[in-house]
């Protein structure tokens, strides 16, 4: 799979599946976002493959891997799950995942109000123009800002507190003609359990829709 695809198809797919649960829904947060604001609360991540060997230059892949959809938001979360029913496959770049079989997971217990939080794909964080790095001035204050504008969305408790305990190397990807900068990151979150249980169902940092700061 070339590098493009690998998010240039997160987006396309969200979409078709909510659309198939619920194409009003689909229509809306594509259009407008979610309730007034332009935030889509939901995610996906890029495909992960099994047993892939590394190629240099391209995204490796196998005949097993799995893609995993989600939402905060029970209305968008229930059209995930309708919508997967209906959908045969998901059509990534110029790669056909058939999908042979579906499973629900349910999130981790967060009632300590304390999480370690991976990133299955890189993370944006973005200020000013500019996209941020782990390490970097403003890194922290703006991924809790974008945590803080979440919560605001979803109406939970905005109170957060955030700590990057590992990160990886710099990846620049184009996507839609644009391109994103960011990392894998792990981070220790401190909030809301409701909030926390939020962020692992539908992801950190910017355009979660097109498979960015997935968490495992």
């Amino acid at each position: 799979m070339e590098w493009r695809d690998v998010h240039g198809g997160a987006r396309a797919n969200l979409y078709r599946v909510i659309e198939a649960g619920n194409p009003e829904l689909a229509a809306e947060l594509h259009d407008h976002g979610w309730r007034g604001s332009p935030l889509r609360p939901a995610g996906i991540s890029p495909p992960v493959f099994t047993g892939a060997p590394r190629r240099k230059g391209a995204y490796a892949t196998s005949g097993n891997g799995t893609v995993w959809l989600g939402s905060a938001v029970p209305e968008i979360a229930s059209s995930i799950v309708k919508g997967l029913s209906k959908v045969p496959d998901l059509r990534w770049g110029g790669v056909r995942l058939d999908i042979r079989g579906k499973e629900i997971e349910w999130p981790a217990d967060f009632t300590s109000g304390q999480a370690e939080f991976a990133s299955v794909s890189p993370v944006l964080v973005k200020k000013d123009s500019r996209f941020l790095l782990p390490g970097e001035a403003g890194y922290i204050e703006t991924l809790t800002q974008n945590l803080r504008h979440k919560a605001d969305v979803l109406k939970l408790p905005n109170q957060v507190a955030v700590e990057v305990l590992d990160a990886g190397p710099r990846r620049t990807l184009e996507v839609s003609r644009a391109r994103r900068t960011g990392a894998k990151v792990k981070v220790r979150v401190e909030g809301d359990p409701d909030l926390l249980t939020a962020l692992h169902e539908c992801g950190i940092g910017l355009n979660t829709v097109q498979g960015f700061g997935w968490l495992d």
